[in-house]
């Protein structure tokens, strides 16, 4: 595989991890120090606390529509830019994004680990 094949189903595999509520997959995917810049609130949150909100059920992605994405490779870092359109819920209340993210991928010995991820809502078109 070429590195943005590799980086690809690393992709593949978070956002599967991400609608299959699978906390262990999440944890094989994200670096320990992973950071999530949410994509609501623009709040920071640890690997960690995304892994037990997804595992736990609090978090639940209903649907995730992957619309486009590039891959760039420098080495052993690697840059995915894209957007999507998700619907979900958390807690018991719904909700939907439209946005563009940068998701920050890290190659080392265990593979292509996600480093680093922010979202950009897409203002509705009116």
């Amino acid at each position: 595989m070429t590195t943005e094949e590799d980086v690809t189903a690393a992709e593949e595999r978070f956002f599967a991890a991400l609608l299959g509520g699978d906390g262990e997959a999440l944890d094989a995917i994200l670096t320990p120090d992973f950071v999530l810049v949410d994509v609501m609130t623009g709040s920071e949150i640890p690997g960690p606390v995304l892994r037990e909100l997804v595992a736990g059920s609090q978090l639940l992605f209903e649907s995730i529509e992957r619309i486009d994405s590039r891959t760039r490779a420098y080495g052993s870092a690697a840059i995915v830019t894209g957007q999507t359109r998700m619907r979900g819920r958390y807690q018991q209340q719904s909700w939907s994004a439209h946005s563009r993210y940068t998701h920050i991928y890290i190659r080392g010995e265990d593979g292509w680990r996600l480093a680093s991820a922010q979202g950009t809502a897409i203002a509705p078109t009116t």
